[in-house]
Order: C-alpha cells, then sequence, then structure tokens
C-alpha cells in the first residue's frame, strides 16, 4: 500500500515540476466565484475552506471526503449518522461523535451544551462554502481547542430567479433528490430547498431515509440595515450496524453488530433551527450584527442496552461589533447559549419480541439537564508596519450544568450541580504580507467541555473532581502563490499541549465515566498545493494534495497500574494524504481522480494494536450543456473505492469485549460503489 501512496506523492509532483518550465496564460473566464467569498473568520486569524467545486469532486452524500481534502482535518465516518470530526488530533478519542469543536451554519452557533456537533444533519449540496479554524485561534468563535467549522450556504447571485433539481441514484439502492428556488433582487434574496435521501446502506442495518427543508432570505431594510432569516428542518431515521470486531471485518464487513442487528437498532431525529440577525451599518467603519436562535432535536434510539428517548430545546444570542479605531480593526460581542435536555431511558425487551426487533418495556430513568455557556470576546488588529500586522485578542467563557434527577427518591436521587470556573482565552497572531503570500505566527489558549457521558459517573452523578481540558496553541505557517500564481501553497507547523486531558473509559457496553488523565502533545506538520496548469487554451489540468504529519503523545497518562506517559496517542494516524487530479473544459466539463492514504491509527493507549493502513481511490466526471438561454443541463458519474478495498472508515479506541467476546474496533468503509446523476437549471 504504501507504495502506492509513494507512487501518487511523485507523480503529482512531476506535474509541478515540469510546469514550471511552461508558459502561462491566465484564464479569466474559469475563475470560480466561490474564491472571492469573504472569508468568515476574523482580521488575520488564517483558515482553511472548500469551495463548491471541491464538494462537486464526489458523492453528494459523501461530506467526509471533501472535508477530509484538508491537511489537519480528518473526518472518521461509522456511517452517514455516525461520524466524528477530529481536528489536529482534538477530538480523536470521543467514542461516536463530533466535540471539542464549534460549528455554525450561517453565523449561527449549532453545537449543543456539552459541546456535540451534528454535521449530518445538513444537506452538503445545499453548501457554498466550509471554512475551518485549525485549534482555538477563533476567539471570537469559542476559542475550542479542536477549532471551528462554518458552514455556509450558496452565496445570492443578485438579479437572478433560478429553479433547480438534482437527482442522483446509485449503490446500495441510494435515492436522493435536491429542489431549490432562488431569487435574488436589488435589496432582497431568499433561497427555498427540498432535499430527500434514502439508502439500504452497504451493511446490515445500515438504512438511512432523510427529508429536509431549508430557507435563508435577507432583506434590505434601509441603506443602513439589513435583516437576515434561517430555517433549516431534518427529519431523518438511521439504522445503526455499530461496530464489529476484527475477525468479522476481514471476514464480512456487511455485517452488524450481533446485538445490534437482534434489537433492529436504529435512531429517529427531528431538527430543527431557526434563526434571524440584523446588521447595522453605522458607517463604512462600524457595523453590528445581532443574531437571535432556537434549535429542538428530538431523539430516539432503541439500543441492545436500553431505549433512549430524548429532547432538547435550545436557544441562544449573539452579538459582534466590527469597526475602526486608533488606525487599527476591533471586533467585541458576546454569545448565550443556554439549553434543557430531557432524557428518559427505557428496559429493551427485544429478546422476548419474537425476532421483531426493539421493543419498549418499563422506565429505567428520568432526567433532566439545564446547561449554560456564556463567551465574551474582543479582538484588535493593528498594522506595526508596512506589510506587518499583529493582532490580540481575549475570549472568556463560562459553563455551568444543572442535573436534576426526576426519577429516583430520597437517598438515591442524583440531582446535582456542576458550575465550572470562569476561563480567560488568550491570542496573539502576527502575520507578514510578501510580494506572493503571507507568513504568520499564532499563540493562543483554548479548552474543552466535557460531554454528557464525561460529566456523570456510572451512577448517574455529576463527578464534582471532573474539569475542562485547556491546552496552548503554537503555531508557524504561510501561504504562497508562486510560479504566475499558478501553484498555491500553504504550509504550517504547530504544537497543542493539552492538561487535563478528559478520558472516556468504557466501563459497560452502554456506560463511560469521564476523567481528567493528564497531558497529550500534538505537533503536525500540514502542507496544501495546488497548481493550474494550461495544457491547451481551454483545458486545465489541475493536481492537488494535502499531508498530515502528526506526532501526537501522551506526556504524563497514568491509568491504575499502567503507565502510558511515552505512548502515541490512540485514535490519530501518523500520515495521512488527500491527492488528486483534475481534468477540466472550461465550466462544461470535470473530470477527477482522488486518491486517499491513511497510516495505521493505534487502537489502544497501550499501543499494542493497531488498524491496517490503506489506500482508497475515486474518480468521477461532469459534463454540463446550455440546452437554451434559460436552461442547462448537467450529468455527473462517480465510482468510488475503485479497487475495492477493505478498510477501517472508523475506529472504535480503547473497544472492550464483553461476556468472552471480540472487542468491537472496526466501522467498515464502503465496497466498491457508484452514482449518477441529472441536474436541471432553470433561470425565469
Amino acid at each position: 500500500m504504501k507504495q502506492v501512496f509513494i507512487i501518487t506523492i511523485a507523480f503529482c509532483y512531476s506535474h509541478i515540476l515540469v510546469a514550471q518550465n511552461d508558459s502561462i496564460t491566465n484564464l479569466d473566464e474559469i475563475i470560480l466565484l466561490e474564491d472571492f467569498i469573504r472569508k468568515k473568520t476574523i482580521g488575520i486569524t488564517p483558515s482553511s475552506s472548500l469551495g463548491i467545486t471541491d464538494l462537486q469532486q464526489y458523492s453528494p452524500i459523501d461530506f467526509a471526503s471533501g472535508l477530509n481534502e484538508l491537511s489537519g482535518v480528518y473526518v472518521l465516518s461509522g456511517a452517514l449518522n455516525t461520524n466524528r470530526i477530529t481536528i489536529r488530533g482534538v477530538g480523536a478519542r470521543t467514542p461516536f461523535s463530533t466535540d471539542k469543536l464549534r460549528m455554525y451554519f450561517n453565523g449561527i452557533p449549532i453545537t449543543n451544551g456539552t459541546g456535540v456537533s451534528t454535521i449530518e444533519a445538513y444537506d452538503f449540496e445545499n453548501m457554498g462554502r466550509i471554512e475551518v479554524v485549525k485549534g482555538p485561534k477563533g476567539t471570537s468563535l469559542g476559542a475550542n481547542l479542536g477549532g471551528v467549522i462554518l458552514l455556509n450556504t450558496k452565496a445570492p447571485e443578485v438579479g437572478s430567479t433560478i429553479l433547480k433539481n438534482t437527482f442522483t441514484v446509485g449503490s446500495f439502492n441510494m435515492l436522493k433528490d435536491n429542489l431549490s428556488f432562488r431569487h435574488s433582487e436589488k435589496g432582497f434574496n431568499i433561497n427555498l430547498s427540498y432535499n430527500h435521501l434514502q439508502t439500504e446502506g452497504f451493511r446490515q442495518n445500515n438504512s438511512f431515509e432523510r427529508d429536509g427543508f431549508l430557507l435563508t432570505s435577507s432583506i434590505r431594510l434601509h441603506p443602513k440595515g439589513k435583516l437576515d432569516f434561517l430555517v433549516n428542518y431534518i427529519d431523518y431515521t438511521a439504522g445503526i450496524p455499530s461496530s464489529i470486531n476484527q475477525t468479522d471485518f476481514r471476514e464480512d464487513p456487511r455485517r452488524a453488530a450481533g446485538n445490534w442487528l437482534a434489537a433492529r437498532g436504529f435512531e429517529a431525529n427531528k431538527y430543527t433551527l431557526v434563526g434571524t440577525s440584523y446588521t447595522h451599518f453605522f458607517s463604512s467603519n462600524l457595523k453590528t450584527t445581532n443574531s437571535i436562535f432556537y434549535t429542538y432535536l428530538d431523539h430516539y434510539e432503541p439500543r441492545p442496552f436500553n431505549i433512549l428517548d430524548e429532547f432538547t430545546n435550545g436557544f441562544g444570542f449573539r452579538s459582534i461589533t466590527e469597526g475602526k479605531v486608533f488606525n487599527g480593526n476591533f471586533t467585541l460581542g458576546g454569545e448565550l447559549y443556554k439549553d434543557e435536555y430531557n432524557w428518559k431511558t427505557f428496559f429493551n425487551e427485544f429478546r422476548d419480541n419474537n425476532g421483531n426487533g426493539s421493543l419498549q418495556g418499563s422506565q429505567l430513568s428520568d432526567n433532566k439537564e439545564f446547561r449554560s455557556q456564556l463567551n465574551l470576546f474582543g479582538t484588535y488588529s493593528y498594522m506595526l508596519a508596512q506589510n506587518f500586522t499583529a493582532q490580540i485578542g481575549l475570549a472568556f467563557n463560562h459553563t455551568s450544568f444543572d442535573f436534576r434527577d426526576l426519577f429516583n427518591q430520597g437517598d438515591e436521587n442524583t440531582t446535582a450541580q456542576r458550575d465550572f470556573d470562569p476561563i480567560l482565552l488568550p491570542n496573539i497572531g502576527l502575520e507578514y504580507q510578501l510580494k506572493k503570500g503571507t507568513l504568520y505566527a499564532n499563540i493562543g489558549r483554548g479548552f474543552s467541555n466535557p460531554g454528557l457521558e464525561e460529566t456523570l459517573t456510572p451512577d448517574g452523578v455529576i463527578n464534582p473532581e471532573i474539569d475542562q481540558e485547556k491546552g496552548t496553541n503554537y503555531e508557524l505557517g504561510g501561504r504562497f502563490l508562486l510560479f504566475r500564481n499558478k501553484l498555491n501553497l500553504a504550509i504550517s507547523a504547530y504544537q497543542i499541549n493539552i492538561k487535563d486531558l478528559l478520558v472516556a473509559e468504557r466501563i459497560d457496553e452502554d456506560q463511560f465515566i469521564g476523567r481528567n488523565a493528564g497531558e497529550t502533545r500534538h505537533q503536525g506538520i500540514e502542507l496544501d498545493f495546488r497548481y493550474t496548469q494550461e495544457i491547451s487554451s481551454t483545458w486545465l489540468l489541475i493536481p492537488r494534495l494535502s499531508y498530515s504529519y502528526s506526532n501526537h503523545s501522551f506526556i504524563d497518562f497514568i491509568d491504575g497500574e499502567n503507565d502510558f506517559s511515552g505512548n502515541r496517542l490512540a485514535g490519530v494516524p501518523r500520515h495521512r494524504i488527500n491527492a488528486g487530479i483534475a481534468l477540466r473544459n472550461g465550466r462544461n466539463f470535470v473530470f477527477n481522480i482522488t486518491h486517499q492514504f491513511v497510516d495505521e491509527i493505534p487502537l489502544t493507549d497501550a499501543n499494542t494494536l493497531s488498524s491496517e493502513a490503506f489506500n482508497v481511490f475515486n474518480l468521477s466526471t461532469q459534463y454540463n450543456t446550455s440546452i437554451s438561454k434559460s436552461l442547462t443541463l448537467g450529468l455527473n458519474f462517480g465510482l468510488n473505492n475503485i479497487f475495492n478495498t477493505n478498510y477501517a472508515q472508523s475506529v472504535l479506541i480503547n473497544a472492550v469485549g464483553f461476556g468472552g467476546a471480540e472487542p468491537r474496533y472496526f466501522y467498515p468503509g464502503n465496497a466498491r460503489n457508484y452514482y449518477t446523476g441529472i441536474r436541471i437549471n432553470y433561470s425565469l
């Protein structure tokens, strides 16, 4: 496998070396709109982004491959509804979900009160740009240890009215449809979108069905005021095949875990996000944006060990003011988020249900938790000398949990509160503008809140000893445009020192306890390049590559009688590469080959077992043509996992086998599969 990895790197680099000696002319007509969308991060804070053309290289249900293009970002996807996004190794030890980072959708926070973000609640065919801040550099965006992911819908095209439908079918009886209406005029735009997705999935008990509705709108109330609206609704039901052991993974990766298959385990979710923002422009140098938002999640999940029935009401307010003072740029603001989490568990009587799957039995628990998080922030950037800018920032966080046991009485009642100490999170950044690029450096402090399982003991009592993770990020990097602006190169080196590391220890099939176990050091180098080579007056060849080197280890980690200090951090591959070559003829034709290499991943803190390294190759092609002045047609086809590799697309760290069974570490990736679609675009 590693020979293929080396050949791919050499192939991409050979195109760069050849292209350096060729004459180059600018092809302005193929410059893409998303390249000019203003980044959402504040000031000189460095970020990475994906645009529409990046996401269109992949199946419309495969957002993981798109995000994996970015160095330092790794999505472990066990299923469409089981995703774990890690940034620079932060979050790699979380069992099933994405935490330790913050996520925003069109500027509205969509991370819940314990720091969990659910990216599968959004249709990526609606996205126009995804921006990622790696590490706790985003002072105005929560200063989380993992960083920030900003999801942004497609920008309106002024003076247009468009009706578009994209229909896709594929392997595993996959069917997807996205119907959208967009209207934009001076001072007003609206976007309505409906999407439907259904698939049986590659594995047993792996079906997924989702319906979604999205409304975004912006109204210019007067020359100095603008009002934005957002409504996103998702209703999906998904089977849960869960992880499998090594024997099943090698012999039949389509299998679901036996107990989940017997219970026909699944999750049903109804998720609503409503938000509105008002932006007032006091002058060309001063504006303020105030947002209010509400979220609702209704979740029902029959599992082999119990049935979880929960709902969450969340609401919040965000305000940010940007302006100029003393020849510098400043931002001031705050964000308040509160939610009320209600959950009950019931006995699952699937074993007595004549093979018909889950059956709700007697109640086991009834709980409620009020969660509150306050973030205040400010940044100031100032040009110290020509081309040399400094930026300082300070964030403040205060988090509290109020847990109510509504089931047990007397001495068995576990009601408790936890009020974390306030945290100050400073950040400083420097940027030097070169003729063809920038050099930057930054130092920032960040934190991560414990998740729900980590705050409670196995008896359901809030652990008063648990603390937030805290860490400091150090980074040097540069972004360069070379060879007549045809080579876009970015390189960075970082180190994150994390203290009070939160460790989720599995003590039963459905029980984890959290504790602050020690310190980790995350060191790494990240490289991204993209080269545009003209091979004729109308054809371009565009090789790209992103590479992540991760030297992440425990500095101090003692677990009972075991000393894991010095071991590699479980859940993180040492080397990772994502490469691709695109052949493009303007906007009419695109052919892509993409390649992902993931090195072996330590599966235990003792580093006694690792997953196997793997290479996965995909291809896709798109053809667009105009039928008339108002009607355009697009066709696309893709083939994923061309060589039918059996690989682990996600892993479970420190899995434990119960009742003599093998530990279940592996979530198999899909076998070879295809998709094909048609897009009709009608301009009214």
